[in-house]
């Protein structure tokens, strides 16, 4: 098959109405080679670049949850601040790519993001895009 491994998306196209993160920045574990005493972080099989996660929330009404962002840097990125009285900071992702695979827990479709960076987004209480309304939650569960 001439298509394999993540395709790469715009931010807007997969995010129409934005989107948030919550938490911090952590890194992922490998979990073939960490040991319960031992923890290793996993490493970006295209760049060799140290794997870091955050927790995120599509700003879209009709999303549902939160999933993570994985971000791939030589160094813990570092999460932007938050505007004043918001509990979370509004963020675009740099160099994103979706990864679809099945969620082997109830047979779905589903997508893995991956992004090399973020940055804070210019936040006026709507992103002001014009990519699709459904382009967000379509993108993160094709169920």
């Amino acid at each position: 098959m001439a298509v394999q491994g993540p395709f790469k998306v715009t931010f807007g196209d997969v995010f129409p109405f934005g989107a948030f993160i919550k938490g911090g920045v952590e890194p992922v574990r490998d979990f073939d080679r960490s040991s319960k005493e031992n923890f290793v972080q996993a490493r970006d099989k295209e760049s060799g670049e140290l794997v870091w996660a955050v927790e995120a929330l599509d700003a879209d009404p009709a999303a549902k949850g939160t999933f993570k962002v994985k971000l791939t840097a030589p160094v813990q990125p570092v999460m932007p601040e938050a505007p004043a009285g918001f509990p979370f900071v509004p963020v675009e992702f740099d160099g994103l790519s979706v990864t679809p695979y099945v969620n082997s827990q109830n047979g779905r479709l589903a997508y893995s993001l991956k992004a090399t960076g973020m940055h804070p987004a210019n936040f006026k209480g709507g992103s002001g895009r014009s990519a699709g309304k459904d382009g967000g939650a379509a993108a993160k569960d094709a169920a």
